[in-house]
């Protein structure tokens, strides 16, 4: 990930974030909109209005975070809109890398490491170096890392732009996405993390008992309704899905979060499949370069950099969620 101390690169990014054993994340250091107009985005902050072939994407293809703002672009038809760049799977002292040829290259400058563009927007940034950007060629600055924000922006500053009219964060259910998100988000999405960082028995133990306590909770939501708040699939859902697809190859041995395996849940396993072959959806998802960057990236969890062979994973077979839930709707 890499951290930048006052515009220059600094060592130990992960200590950073540690407090009393235990990982305690970051906040996003750039927070702008794009919105349709140009107006204010609903965090307040200035707005940058909605053009084809004005911004750009730069993603891991192993960061769960990343991966929400690949899927909204995929799923809303984007791509002729919104350019894209993907950093290569190994991330070691100097952060995320691009390679100099071929798809893990900065298409737009041909840099060589994520953190020249913190410094490019701004040279006395503080922070850490991470990905998802989004990134404004006009001004040649970052308008937002903060990845649910990116979502929405995707899912509505550009619909003039796209003839996709779907709307995954739609008025009338902002009340219970914003509900489900939360604890989702704390105890399975960042969860993972906090099992994986902690330096201390009690913070790991702590960290690894909510995550499989809101785990049963999610697979006791989907015992009764087919996605997480009803009949109709959200952001919630697929800000849920990235940490699903990773978690069986990576999660439970990487990160030590091994109760149980996704496999395991009837309900969730189901669900993950499900999403996985909507249509673009898994041509989003290499599970070898997930596996590549988590075991070779983090020597601090794996000094040996080995990355093992498995698991055997099938997101191609057959799900029970349109039978279990038909006439649902």
């Amino acid at each position: 990930m890499g951290m930048l101390i006052n515009g220059e690169l600094a060592d130990s990014w992960l200590d950073k974030e540690i407090e009393a054993g235990e990982f305690k994340r970051m906040e996003s250091s750039f927070r702008h909109w794009v919105t349709a107009d140009g107006s204010a985005g609903s965090s307040g902050e200035a707005g940058f209005k909605a053009e084809a072939g004005r911004y750009h994407l730069y993603v891991s293809e192993a960061c769960p975070w990343a991966h929400r703002t690949v899927i909204m672009r995929r799923l809303k038809k984007l791509e002729s809109v919104l350019g894209i760049s993907y950093v290569e799977a190994e991330m070691l002292d100097h952060g995320w890398t691009f390679s100099s040829e071929g798809k893990y290259r900065d298409v737009l400058f041909g840099y060589r490491y994520v953190y020249q563009l913190y410094q490019q927007a701004d040279a006395h940034f503080t922070g850490q170096i991470t990905v998802p950007i989004l990134w404004d060629k006009k001004h040649n600055t970052i308008v937002n890392n903060e990845s649910p924000e990116i979502m929405r922006m995707l899912n509505s500053a550009f619909a003039a732009l796209t003839d996709v009219d779907t709307d995954y964060y739609p008025e009338t259910l902002r009340t219970q996405i914003e509900r489900i998100n939360q604890p989702i988000y704390e105890h399975i999405n960042n969860g993972v993390y906090r099992c994986g960082f902690a330096t201390s028995q009690g913070a790991y133990e702590k960290a690894f008992d909510h995550l499989f306590g809101e785990l049963d909770r999610v697979e006791a939501i989907l015992s009764t309704q087919r996605y997480l708040v009803g009949d109709q699939l959200t952001e919630a859902d697929w800000r849920l899905f990235t940490t699903l697809v990773r978690f069986d190859a990576v999660y439970v041995g990487h990160f030590k979060c091994n109760l149980k395996r996704i496999a395991d849940y009837p309900n969730l396993s189901n669900f993950l499949r499900e999403l996985y072959q909507l249509p673009g959806i898994a041509g989003t998802v290499d599970i070898d370069y997930i596996k590549r960057h988590y075991y070779f990236s983090h020597t601090s969890v794996n000094p040996s950099q080995i990355i093992p062979k498995g698991p055997a994973l099938n997101f191609s077979a057959p799900h029970d969620r349109a039978i279990k839930f038909a006439g649902a709707a």
